[in-house]
Order: structure tokens, then C-alpha cells, then sequence
């Protein structure tokens, strides 16, 4: 087994035992993440805009557009705005449980439908490191883990916005394990994510414009 299968399959594994522990999270909880997330994402401005350089400087000497830079750049209003949409996320109404129809058969049995979360979401994506934390924030909110292959152009400001989640939810006794991010820039690693059927549940490819998992 390469360094690269064995990396993917050491984080679907363990994805899939934090899905079992982010399913089980009272909205209460999930909220709670999400709020401190928010806060500590302000706080860590700086650590967050110096790993985004290293990605920046990386770009520009790739001779990329103007626009893919301004996209790339964690700026103070992209960090901004990410703790702003969490916080748009916890005010959404928590979609686990939920029945969304209910009906009763000619035998006079009550049934209905109830949504529950899918597991493990597999999310491959470009740069646009701001999606780091949209598609976590809303997968944590759906009680599903996550793990995010983004861009090589952003890998330094995705690990770091991952290592916020992930500290955020250790403490609060959750593994951090539910949002990772693939470390590796080979693209190989893409073809791994997708042997993995037995831990990820679903799969969710670039575009996305409004991200959606229940």
C-alpha cells in the first residue's frame, strides 16, 4: 500500500468513527461548535492571513490571474465573513430528526419520513479556501463528518483553517477527526477518496454554490 492510499484510508477510517459521534450531537452542542468556531477563527486573524501568504506567494510565482489571487486571499473580510456565515448556519433550524412528511396506510400503520445524517462527506474542491469553512460548518450542522481535498493553491490555509475546527471540537469532547482536510497535493489522492465507499458516503465535486448534504 502507497504512502497515499495508506493516508486516505487512515482518514475515511477515522472519519467514519467521528461521523458516529457527530450524528449524535444535540443541536445544542453543534451550535456551540459552531459558535466557538466562529469566534476563534476572528481571534486567529493573523496565524490564519500568514498561512495564507505562503499559499499566495506559492500562486503568484505560478504567474496566476489577478482574480485567482483576489479568491485565494484571506483577507480581513473573508475572515470576516467566514465567522459571519457560521453563524448564519446556526441560526438555521437543525434538519436531523425532522419529519418531513408522515402518512398512514390502509392498515391504519403510521409512517413517515425522518431525516438523519449520511456519515462521511467527501468534498473536492479548488481554491477558495472560504469554502474550507462553509462546507464544514454545514456538514457539522447536519451531524455529518467531513473530509475536504481542496486546491494544492490553498493547502496551507485549508490545513489551518482545519486545525480551528478540529482543536474547537476537542473541546468539546468530539472528535476532531469530523473535518479534515487531505494534506497530500497529489492528485492521486482523489482517486483514493473515491475507492473508499465503505467509510464515505457521498461525494461532493467542485462547483458548488450552495451546499446542501440532508
Amino acid at each position: 500500500m502507497s504512502k497515499i492510499q495508506s493516508l486516505i484510508a487512515k482518514m475515511a477510517i477515522e472519519a467514519k468513527k467521528a461521523a458516529r459521534e457527530v450524528a449524535k450531537l444535540s443541536t445544542t452542542v453543534k451550535n456551540d461548535v459552531l459558535l466557538r468556531t466562529a469566534e476563534r477563527i476572528v481571534d486567529a486573524r493573523e496565524k490564519l492571513q500568514e498561512e495564507n501568504e505562503k499559499d499566495l506567494i506559492k500562486a503568484k510565482n505560478k504567474g496566476v490571474t489577478s482574480a485567482f489571487m483576489d479568491r485565494l486571499k484571506l483577507s480581513d473580510k473573508v475572515i470576516d465573513s467566514m465567522a459571519e456565515g457560521l453563524l448564519d448556519i446556526v441560526a438555521l433550524p437543525d434538519p436531523v430528526g425532522e419529519i418531513p412528511k408522515m402518512w398512514k396506510r390502509p392498515n391504519g400503520l403510521t409512517v413517515g419520513r425522518v431525516r438523519i445524517p449520511l456519515g462521511v462527506i467527501g468534498m473536492i474542491y479548488e481554491s477558495r479556501p472560504n469554502v474550507t469553512i462553509d462546507a464544514a460548518g454545514l456538514c457539522l450542522k447536519t451531524g455529518n463528518a467531513i473530509i475536504l481535498k481542496g486546491g494544492s493553491d490553498a493547502l496551507y490555509s485549508n490545513l489551518a483553517l482545519a486545525s480551528i475546527l478540529q482543536d474547537v471540537l476537542k473541546e468539546f469532547s468530539v472528535l476532531g477527526e469530523a473535518v479534515q482536510v487531505v494534506s497530500t497535493t497529489d492528485r492521486a489522492a482523489v482517486t483514493e477518496l473515491l475507492k473508499r465507499e465503505e467509510e464515505i458516503d457521498v461525494i461532493i465535486q467542485e462547483e458548488v454554490k450552495a451546499l446542501s448534504v440532508l
